[in-house]
């Protein structure tokens, strides 16, 4: 019986992303997640730029001030790097606060200054990077969320609104630019050990602890390894994921 050839597969489109030396963009990358997102890129041969509202600029990393909440410092910051590296192929949108209370105690003030930090911060920085990729034919878009926007926190209404809000600028952003070769997905880490974390009381990080799985915290580099992943080409037909980085706290959420 005579079979028809196997139909070959379309060539896959890689854009303009190349594996290294491409110019990539990390909000909050000056210390915790967003720091080891920002190595992770810098040591595989990337040109990486972060942004700071505050505090010292990593050594060795090119650093620009920018609040995420001000659409101008926002598209300054995004000018300078295009002046430095070329315009971005990568962009990777971790810049975030907390403001925790219950909802009883809970400000308006406390529940938008946390959007517009962790969502409409995103959503200005992504803006800013797309038309350039649009351009350029292609390029890699990386949110970081948390398990905490899928799962829920008590105390964390603003907090986790903001989170899951960036699962849905995501997916409809991946919708909107997958024709111009532009993948965008989100990293979801759960409990990771950064100097917020270890702000906490011996009680309160093992009663957290105890509800995942693998009974420990992250590594940030564990966080990192997952963005670098999505921002690859092995990742090139990825778009509109969410990874979790949670050690099983969310299964599946």
């Amino acid at each position: 019986m005579l079979r028809a050839p196997p139909r070959a597969l379309p060539p896959r489109r890689s854009g303009k992303v190349r594996p290294l030396n491409r110019s990539v963009l990390v909000s909050g990358g000056n210390r915790g997640i967003g720091l080891a997102v920002a190595r992770a890129f810098a040591e595989a041969g990337d040109k990486v730029a972060v942004t700071c509202r505050s505090g010292e600029p990593p050594e060795g990393l090119f650093a620009v001030r920018c609040d995420v909440t001000d659409a101008g410092q926002v598209e300054r910051a995004c000018k300078e790097v295009v002046r430095e590296h070329g315009p971005v192929q990568v962009v990777v949108a971790n810049a975030g606060i907390t403001r925790d209370r219950l909802l009883a105690r809970m400000s308006e003030d406390d529940f938008s200054a946390v959007l517009d930090t962790n969502l409409t911060g995103a959503f200005r920085l992504v803006r800013q990077a797309a038309g350039g990729m649009m351009r350029a034919g292609g390029g890699r878009i990386v949110l970081v969320s948390s398990a905490m926007g899928l799962y829920g926190s008590a105390g964390q209404a603003n907090y986790a609104a903001s989170k899951a809000g960036l699962v849905g600028l995501a997916r409809s952003l991946a919708r909107e630019l997958g024709s111009r070769d532009i993948t965008c997905n989100v990293v979801a880490p759960g409990f990771v050990d950064t100097d917020m974390t270890q702000a906490l009381s011996e009680a309160q990080r093992a009663r957290v602890l105890g509800q995942v799985p693998l009974g420990r915290c992250a590594e940030a580099a564990e966080v990192a390894a997952a963005v670098r992943f999505l921002a690859s080409e092995e990742a090139a037909y990825i778009t509109g994921a969410v990874i979790p980085v949670d050690g099983g706290l969310g299964m599946g959420h």
